[in-house]
Protein backbone atom coordinates (compact mmCIF):
# COMPACT_ATOMS: atom_id res chain seq x y z
CA UNK A 1 0.00 0.00 0.00
CA UNK A 2 1.39 3.19 -1.01
CA UNK A 3 0.58 6.50 0.79
CA UNK A 4 0.99 9.91 -0.41
CA UNK A 5 1.41 12.60 1.97
CA UNK A 6 0.38 16.29 0.09
CA UNK A 7 2.16 18.09 3.36
CA UNK A 8 4.41 15.69 4.44
CA UNK A 9 4.61 13.29 7.13
CA UNK A 10 3.92 13.81 10.55
CA UNK A 11 6.51 12.10 13.59
CA UNK A 12 7.31 12.65 16.85
CA UNK A 13 10.99 13.71 17.66
CA UNK A 14 12.26 13.91 21.10
CA UNK A 15 14.57 16.62 21.81
CA UNK A 16 16.42 17.39 24.83
CA UNK A 17 14.92 20.95 26.95
CA UNK A 18 17.69 23.43 26.45
CA UNK A 19 18.10 22.38 22.75
CA UNK A 20 14.40 22.37 21.83
CA UNK A 21 14.40 25.59 23.71
CA UNK A 22 17.51 26.71 21.61
CA UNK A 23 15.51 25.89 18.36
CA UNK A 24 12.49 27.59 19.39
CA UNK A 25 14.43 30.69 19.44
CA UNK A 26 15.91 30.25 16.44
CA UNK A 27 12.98 29.32 14.23
CA UNK A 28 11.45 32.84 15.78
CA UNK A 29 14.54 35.05 15.12
CA UNK A 30 14.40 33.81 11.45
CA UNK A 31 10.80 33.76 11.46
CA UNK A 32 10.41 30.52 10.16
CA UNK A 33 8.70 27.44 12.03
CA UNK A 34 10.40 24.86 14.03
CA UNK A 35 9.18 22.07 11.34
CA UNK A 36 11.20 23.68 8.45
CA UNK A 37 14.05 24.89 10.35
CA UNK A 38 14.84 20.54 11.66
CA UNK A 39 13.71 19.68 7.62
CA UNK A 40 16.04 22.13 6.56
CA UNK A 41 19.21 20.74 9.20
CA UNK A 42 18.28 17.48 8.23
CA UNK A 43 18.39 17.95 4.35
CA UNK A 44 21.59 19.45 4.71
CA UNK A 45 23.22 16.63 6.40
CA UNK A 46 22.19 14.55 4.45
CA UNK A 47 23.24 16.20 1.64
CA UNK A 48 26.57 16.41 3.42
CA UNK A 49 26.63 13.22 3.41
CA UNK A 50 25.47 11.97 0.13
CA UNK A 51 28.44 14.34 -1.20
CA UNK A 52 30.82 12.71 1.30
CA UNK A 53 29.93 9.04 -0.01
CA UNK A 54 30.17 9.93 -3.63
CA UNK A 55 34.12 11.55 -2.87
CA UNK A 56 34.88 8.04 -1.19
CA UNK A 57 33.38 6.07 -3.91
CA UNK A 58 35.98 8.48 -6.25
CA UNK A 59 38.97 7.66 -4.06
CA UNK A 60 38.16 4.03 -3.82
CA UNK A 61 40.32 2.73 -6.77
CA UNK A 62 43.10 5.31 -5.53
CA UNK A 63 46.39 2.95 -4.52
CA UNK A 64 46.57 2.55 -0.77
CA UNK A 65 50.02 2.70 1.38
CA UNK A 66 50.73 1.62 4.61
CA UNK A 67 50.92 3.27 7.30
CA UNK A 68 54.59 2.39 7.98
CA UNK A 69 54.97 3.56 4.30
CA UNK A 70 53.42 7.22 5.25
CA UNK A 71 55.51 7.19 7.86
CA UNK A 72 59.29 7.05 6.21
CA UNK A 73 57.70 9.09 3.36
CA UNK A 74 56.69 12.38 5.63
CA UNK A 75 60.17 11.62 7.86
CA UNK A 76 62.30 11.63 4.31
CA UNK A 77 60.81 14.82 3.46
CA UNK A 78 60.87 16.60 6.86
CA UNK A 79 57.19 16.17 7.34
CA UNK A 80 57.90 14.70 10.84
Amino acid sequence: MQVCYAFGMRTTITFNDKLFKTLKVYAASTGETVSSVVEDAVKNQLLEETDDIQEAKKRSSAPLASFDELVSEFKASGLL
